[in-house]
């Protein structure tokens, strides 16, 4: 900001560091390590980063929103500041809305503001006339929300009662054309990616949690993984080293919570949301069938048999779930079960 600014002995030298993008790098003391030029991966504490931070010098490390609410705190009062917000959580949140929702970007409202009001008076209601299925809170390692989530204040205390977090402020809202398998198999792919390998319980337990959700959604689960799902979610949240790690099992412990009939589904070979491709059931509707046998020539693994102007069936055993059947069906005879 430079030198003997206005005048005076005080000299400032601002210097910013890129980083590359690591997620595990949220974490205060992997951010310092990183910036050092080392591998950016978090430590035991104590010592604090407050007393031990970046070479090993008292650090104050928070993250830009911190920082901007300073000047207008020190401009108007703290108790200016605490007059926004609730008790516990004073003062503005910064969301990024996105997903089925009709107004998507970047929106700052007062903590404690319900997630009803942001989803359909700020967000304009979910996309195309859809219906709410859930909204995922806190970027990749946060929670899952519902209906009857709406009237909930989006504060720390409140979501950490949920089961959710703020976090980095990512709102998702998603549809009832979502799968909650599938998103909770897509964040854990995310963070067991993410994960700096320091410590077992998330190098290792994200990686079994992954596992056990790609085998669900390939058709292969067992009644059994969901109670393992949820074994490892709590040991990993337990003993993880940081917070990446005790926050990478929300996406699936919430969705258990509240979809656990989608996981079973699932288990019983079934897509409730028709997203799973390996869980899809290709079926011929005999009342609208000609008989023409496109669907069998367009197959390419001769799952489709019959007899010309006879409805035609499919071979689940052999369907591999490609879908030409139904995109050349020039009578719409094929839907998906």
């Amino acid at each position: 900001m430079g030198e003997h600014i206005l005048g005076t002995d005080f000299s400032f030298v601002l210097h910013i560091n890129r980083g590359a993008g690591a997620f595990v790098c949220g974490e205060g003391s992997a951010l310092t390590a990183s910036i050092e030029g080392e591998r950016g991966m978090p430590r035991t504490k104590p010592p604090r980063t407050v007393e031990q931070g970046l070479f090993a010098k008292p650090t104050v490390l928070n993250n830009v929103e911190t920082y901007a609410n300073v000047p207008m705190i020190i401009e108007n009062g703290a108790k200016w500041y605490l007059g926004i917000g609730t008790k516990n959580s004073p003062g503005t949140k910064a969301f990024a809305l996105t997903g089925s929702v009709n107004n998507t970007g970047l929106i700052e409202v007062p903590m404690g503001t319900s997630l009803g009001e942001v989803i359909f008076s700020i967000g304009g209601g979910v996309k195309n006339n859809g219906q709410f299925k859930a909204v995922q809170i806190g970027g990749p390692s946060g929670g899952c929300l519902v209906e009857s989530d709406f009237d909930l204040p989006l504060d720390f205390d409140s979501l950490k009662k949920r089961g959710a977090m703020i976090g980095s402020g990512g709102l998702v809202v998603m549809d009832d054309k979502t799968c909650m398998v599938e998103v909770a198999r897509f964040f854990m792919n995310f963070t067991q990616n993410e994960s700096c390998g320091k410590c077992v319980p998330c190098r290792e337990g994200t990686k079994r949690m992954l596992e056990i959700l790609e085998r669900i959604v390939s058709g292969k689960g067992k009644s059994e993984d969901l109670d393992l799902l949820e074994e490892l979610g709590d040991a990993i949240t337990n003993t993880a080293l940081c917070g990446l790690g005790k926050s990478a099992a929300l996406p699936v412990l919430s969705t258990l919570k509240n979809f656990r009939e989608e996981y079973v589904a699932h288990i019983e070979k079934r897509c409730p949301a028709g997203n799973c491709e390996k869980l899809l059931h290709y079926v011929i509707d005999k009342d609208l069938c000609k008989g023409c046998s496109k669907c069998a020539r367009n197959c390419p693994v001769e799952a489709i048999s019959g007899v010309i102007k006879s409805p035609y069936t499919i071979d689940q055993e052999k369907c591999i779930k490609c879908g030409a059947c139904k995109s050349s069906c020039p009578f719409k005879a094929i839907y998906i079960e």
